[in-house]
């Protein structure tokens, strides 16, 4: 009996450090588990999205095929990654395991060059919605002008009366009273994004951008998101300014009566706030 234990064990032991195949008995020498077959495939655990919700702490990788969205999901550290969602516009910065639109919000293509005013898109004021305001014909590099003028008159609700950009001296807003809500989240009054895109928060812009080989202008476009300079539209003359040699974008959080963004040039990148009449550059993460 002591001797069949023996031999029990030792082949338990060469099994556990051998490659294991299915279907095939030449296994792929760079994997562990290699499966072979014409007529059959592989079934991983099918669940809904609320049973998937009950894992507790998921590892990295752990894949699972959800019944409500109809796609394989992997968790990828953070969240959950539904591949049918995912689509020919979205980057995923590797480092962070975010994904992003792959260009700024009203850009007509990935940049090719940080001055690549095809990519420079639109300059939204702070809490506005996609209502013509944002709207900017780009000419060259260096020059664009707004496709909308401006008005002073502000507005008194979350919605603004017409697609003129809202000039403000005093309270630096373009409404009055200030809604600190209207860009928080997917379900912000004012999401300009896509469905299931939102503003990045400080945080995550923080975080993208400490993942770049360089904290400045070069390195935010040698990045996953291709960032570009398009300056900005001052919030009260309505003029469109440092075209080309500075980047302007929006966060979702606040400060104050002000509002966080991430500011990139030749020279370096940073965090700091501004009035929320301002005109800067929007890139959306998915949520």
């Amino acid at each position: 009996m002591k001797k069949q234990f023996i031999s029990l064990v030792l082949l338990l032991s060469t099994f556990s450090f051998a490659q294991v195949g299915i279907g095939t008995t030449t296994q792929d020498a760079s994997s562990i588990l290699d499966i072979t077959s014409t007529s059959k495939g592989l079934l991983p655990p099918r669940m809904n999205t609320e049973q998937r919700n009950l894992i507790s702490n998921p590892i990295e990788g752990l894949t699972i095929y959800n019944t409500n969205l109809k796609s394989l999901e992997t968790y990828n550290g953070i969240r959950w990654i539904n591949y049918r969602s995912i689509t020919s516009t979205d980057v995923l910065n590797p480092i962070t395991d975010q994904i992003w639109m792959d260009r700024n919000l009203g850009a007509a293509q990935v940049a090719t060059s940080s001055t690549d005013f095809n990519a420079y898109g639109s300059l939204f004021q702070w809490g506005r919605a996609a209502d013509g305001h944002q709207l900017i014909t780009w000419t060259s590099a260096n020059a664009g002008s707004a496709v909308n003028g401006t008005t002073a008159t502000l507005s008194g609700d979350d919605t603004s009366d017409d697609a003129m950009f809202i000039l403000s001296s005093s309270l630096n807003d373009w409404r009055s009273p200030q809604n600190n809500n209207l860009w928080q989240g997917v379900n912000g009054i004012n999401n300009p994004c896509p469905s299931g895109y939102r503003l990045p928060t400080e945080a995550e812009w923080n975080v993208e951008r400490l993942s770049w080989v360089s904290q400045n202008a070069a390195g935010g476009f040698a990045s996953s998101l291709k960032l570009t300079m398009p300056g900005y539209r001052r919030f009260n003359t309505g003029a469109i300014e440092a075209i080309g040699n500075n980047g302007y974008y929006w966060t979702s959080t606040v400060f104050g009566n002000m509002s966080r963004y991430m500011g990139l040039s030749s020279a370096s990148v940073g965090i700091p706030n501004n009035h929320r009449a301002y005109g800067f550059s929007i890139r959306c993460i998915k949520n």
